[in-house]
């Protein structure tokens, strides 16, 4: 079966399922729910370690998933430092931690919460201080087809995004990315087209969030981050394709240059999201 990106698919249908980053195979958000998104972006701001307005506090950004978004998220932090426009109080903590499924990250109480705790206790950083988060997380190995596997995910993120809520108070904003290709992949840990459906359940889980915008305020907001899937070296619209020199030998993991794309490619979303203008930019640009 041909597998066309959700952002070039549309109002067509995958597999019964209409495509698009957003709701009737749209690839923009709905005008209100991106009003409510850049309003709440605009109250993120330095706050001390008991969450407290502070011109000398931090803003707290954390990556939540799986190795491979370990990997992408530290490169990613590596570009952004050398934006001179970067805001100087936003710290960015790789979180993700390498073999963390997502059902794994979805107990509360498991042992990936406690490497969260750690890593910001590494930095001298309260978990009051944490406001926006980008999350990429996957199954490893489930048997289930299409759409159950996707709805598995789903509610996997569902949880992963309430344990968030719980644990880190002053959270605002959380932006999700489903898994690059995995045509390459030599095991059934990340092969298509597990890979590309994956990004059904960011799609739905955010779907969610849209049509029940009233549900529960003390939720952040969530939109997609980079949608980073394209089928090989099948050009999207955009021009992105994935090689096999973009990964290592296992096919699943990114190579230094597969890395390197993810992360500048999460460098212009994040230069060019209209909710983070406000905290991702120091405030004189």
């Amino acid at each position: 079966m041909i597998r066309i990106p959700l952002t070039d698919l549309g109002a067509a249908e995958y597999r019964g399922f209409t495509g698009g980053l957003y709701p009737s195979g749209q690839n923009l958000r709905p005008a209100t729910y991106e009003k409510t998104g850049v309003a709440i972006g605009a109250t993120v701001q330095p706050v001390n370690g008991d969450g407290k307005a502070s011109t000398s506090g931090r803003i707290v950004m954390l990556s939540i998933g799986m190795s491979n978004a370990s990997r992408e998220f530290l490169q990613f932090t590596r570009l952004a430092d050398t934006d001179a426009r970067r805001n100087p109080n936003l710290v960015m903590i790789d979180a993700a931690r390498n073999g963390a499924a997502a059902t794994d990250i979805a107990l509360p109480f498991g042992d990936y919460w406690k490497h969260v705790d750690s890593q910001l206790q590494r930095c001298d950083v309260s978990a009051a201080q944490v406001q926006v988060v980008w999350l990429k997380a996957a199954l490893a190995h489930e048997p289930h087809g299409f759409p159950e596997k996707a709805r598995l995910l789903q509610r996997a993120l569902r949880s992963i995004v309430g344990i968030l809520s719980t644990k880190f108070p002053q959270l605002k904003l959380v932006y999700v990315s489903s898994r690059i290709y995995g045509g390459y992949s030599e095991t059934d840990l990340s092969s298509e087209p597990i890979a590309y459906e994956s990004g059904f359940a960011v799609k739905w889980l955010i779907e969610e969030r849209i049509n029940n915008p009233n549900h529960d305020r003390s939720m952040p907001w969530v939109s997609w981050g980079p949608y980073l899937w394209a089928d090989g070296l099948t050009p999207r619209s955009d021009g992105l394709i994935w090689e096999r020199s973009d990964f290592e030998q296992d096919g699943v993991h990114p190579s230094a240059q597969g890395v390197l794309k993810v992360a500048t490619i999460l460098l212009e979303f994040f230069q060019n999201e209209i909710t983070a203008r406000r905290w991702f930019f120091s405030p004189t640009v």
